[in-house]
């Protein structure tokens, strides 16, 4: 879930959003500087057995940003991103994100399996999606 300029992150959320203590707890342990890296909050997820939509939501409730985007997309000083346009030599690397497209985006989680399926980095498959004019979107953490 994104959120407007000017906005805190837990804003997005309403006024009714609860923040689940062990996620916040784990969180704090984490965070240097109010941020978490994307992988950190994968790897509390994983051991809090908690997903990541909801490691997000706590972040965005803590008013704690996400850094480090495992697809170069954000959170990188500093340029922001990491992420650039090449197209892999690989055509069938193409044609399985052509074929995930929802909507002409490709999701967050897709661009994972696609990695994981072709044993290439994440990186990798925002880099095409780059050089293809592709959108990834939606975020497993709800950034983007």
């Amino acid at each position: 879930m994104t959120r407007d300029k000017g906005q805190k992150f837990s804003e997005k959320h309403g006024p009714d959003a609860i923040v689940e203590s062990s996620i916040k707890d784990k969180i704090r342990e984490q965070a240097k500087e109010n941020k978490l890296p994307c992988a950190v909050a994968f790897k509390i997820g994983a051991q809090l057995k908690k997903p990541p939509a909801e490691i997000g939501k706590t972040l965005d409730l803590m008013d704690f940003g996400i850094v480090k985007c495992q697809l170069g997309l954000f959170g990188y000083t500093p340029n922001k991103k990491i992420v650039k346009s090449e197209l892999p030599e690989n055509s069938e690397l193409v044609d399985a994100i052509r074929a995930a497209l929802v909507d002409q985006k490709l999701s967050c989680q897709a661009a994972w399996e696609i990695a994981d399926k072709f044993k290439v980095a994440k990186l990798k498959v925002s880099n095409a999606c780059e050089a293809l004019n592709i959108k990834i979107k939606p975020c497993q953490l709800g950034a983007f």
